[in-house]
């Protein structure tokens, strides 16, 4: 097979990626299973074994695939996983029903999100604090559902990063993806402004006033309407 250009080796090599990471998250392709030989997916694609090769070490770099001598290229169980990868997240978020991702995400934020905003009230500079309130007033003032999305990533962003523990803040920049649309999604509950904003203010006050249990509390109470709203989102977009 003769050489490809540079540029759509790339492009082949990323198709690859795609959709045998779609395939394999989406349970296509089963823990355990061994993929099409090497021959067979070199002509699906079109593609030098070498193109093939790179896409499939990319994989496997993600936690999906393993190489096993004289078997092939093999599944990895969903435990190995790299669940945090963006790709992975991405392609989870695609082939899972919307109510069943968002459960996990709710239940991960419960977790995460009061214990960062409790943590936030004790660590929070002034600079940070000042981060956080401009993130509200950008919530309180935007006229697009866009500019909502943003200033309401930017506040729960902003909230981690006052915590000053790098990992907490990088685990929470790792979810941003499907708190993206998490957050789209209720944005689409009418009054939402009115709704949410008393919600991120209370929060808000309770790191300005240095009050951890405030804001663990202020935290929670604002998840639990995230949930409703998902709900209430939910049921229209999947009526029975």
């Amino acid at each position: 097979m003769t050489s490809q250009p540079p540029q759509r080796r790339k492009s082949s090599h990323n198709r690859i990626v795609q959709e045998l990471g779609t395939q394999i998250v989406s349970g296509h392709f089963k823990p355990e299973q061994t993929l099409p030989l090497e021959s067979t997916l070199c002509e699906q694609y079109q593609v030098s074994r070498s193109v093939l090769r790179e896409a499939t070490r990319v994989l496997g770099a993600k936690g999906l695939v393993y190489s096993k001598p004289r078997v092939g290229t093999v599944v990895r169980p969903r435990a190995k996983w790299h669940l945090l990868d963006p790709d992975v997240l991405a392609w989870l978020m695609q082939s899972t029903p919307h109510s069943e991702f968002f459960n996990t995400l709710a239940g991960v934020r419960k977790i995460l999100e009061p214990e960062i905003a409790a943590m936030a009230a004790s660590t929070a500079t002034d600079k940070d604090i000042a981060l956080i309130e401009a993130a509200y007033e950008g919530m309180a003032g935007a006229q697009t559902h866009e500019q909502l999305l943003q200033a309401d990533l930017d506040f729960h962003r902003a909230i981690a990063e006052a915590t000053h523990n790098d990992l907490l803040a990088y685990m929470c920049n790792m979810l941003s993806l499907p708190l993206r649309e998490s957050i789209a999604i209720t944005n689409r509950r009418p009054d939402i402004q009115a709704l949410s904003l008393p919600r991120h203010k209370a929060i808000l006050t309770a790191i300005k006033n240095r009050d951890a249990l405030g804001a663990r509390h202020a935290s929670l109470v604002q998840l639990d309407d995230t949930r409703v709203a998902l709900d209430a989102v939910m049921n229209v977009l999947t009526p029975l």
